[in-house]
């Protein structure tokens, strides 16, 4: 690559990441990098490199791209209920362009990538970076409520360790939950509708026979053999 640049078939070196914390740090220090991208959300900051990732960038003076501001169309819309916390803000402005302009008061993020699906959402989102305006006070004060109030949805403690599996009957228990809380979390199906079917119809819950076999493994002492029908009855109904 310093060669192609070298003959001017490449301006900048950087790396696109998904992986853990530590992973990246030793990435990052690596070599001197032009630019690198990672997933950052105000739900996600704790997730991948997160905002450790960030704020260890933006030391080493190396410009950041953002992807998934809108956690895959997640901080899009929620329930009518969290929806009006928003709309009280500006009635006008979409609950995306909230999740956008979080991302966009980074000082050290110069790119913010956004999956668009139609010239709705196209148009929306050149309004919110035309002119862009920072969070103020109020809106900042909503946004760090935000992920308390959704975390409390969630319906069990799995962590996705993994010390459950594997399961006698092919049940992938840890996405299960993983795809189950989301729903809780978000109140919209949306938003784990390719999640939920990614897991495949032969891990799903509904292969459970409640063995709890699995429970006998679980450091979280989840009783997962009562809480799998209760997965299958929320998330199958909608598919």
């Amino acid at each position: 690559m310093e060669e192609l640049r070298q003959e001017g078939k490449i301006r900048h070196i950087g790396f696109s990441f998904h992986d853990e914390y530590n992973v990246f740090q030793e990435i990052i220090q690596y070599r001197k990098w032009d630019f690198c991208q990672i997933q950052l959300n105000y739900m996600d900051t704790e997730e991948q490199a997160g905002l450790k990732g960030y704020q260890l960038a933006e030391e080493l003076g190396i410009p950041m791209i953002v992807m998934e501001p809108v956690r895959g169309g997640a901080l899009a819309n929620f329930s009518e209920e969290m929806n009006s916390k928003f709309t009280a803000l500006d009635e006008k402005a979409s609950i995306a362009s909230y999740a956008l302009r979080y991302v966009a008061g980074l000082p050290n993020v110069k790119v913010i990538l956004s999956g668009m699906s139609s010239m709705e959402q196209v148009k929306d989102n050149m309004k919110t970076f035309s002119p862009f305006i920072p969070l103020n006070e109020r809106e900042r004060m909503v946004i760090e409520e935000t992920p308390q109030i959704l975390q409390a949805r969630v319906q069990n403690g799995c962590t996705g360790c993994g010390y459950c599996m594997p399961c006698p009957q092919g049940v992938n228990i840890p996405e299960n939950f993983k795809v189950w809380n989301t729903y809780h979390m978000y109140q919209n199906y949306e938003a784990i509708r390719f999640a939920w079917a990614g897991i495949g119809k032969k891990s799903m819950a509904n292969y459970c026979i409640q063995c709890k076999k699995c429970e006998e493994k679980c450091p979280q002492k989840i009783k997962i053999s009562q809480d799998m029908p209760r997965v299958w009855a929320d998330l199958n109904r909608k598919n």
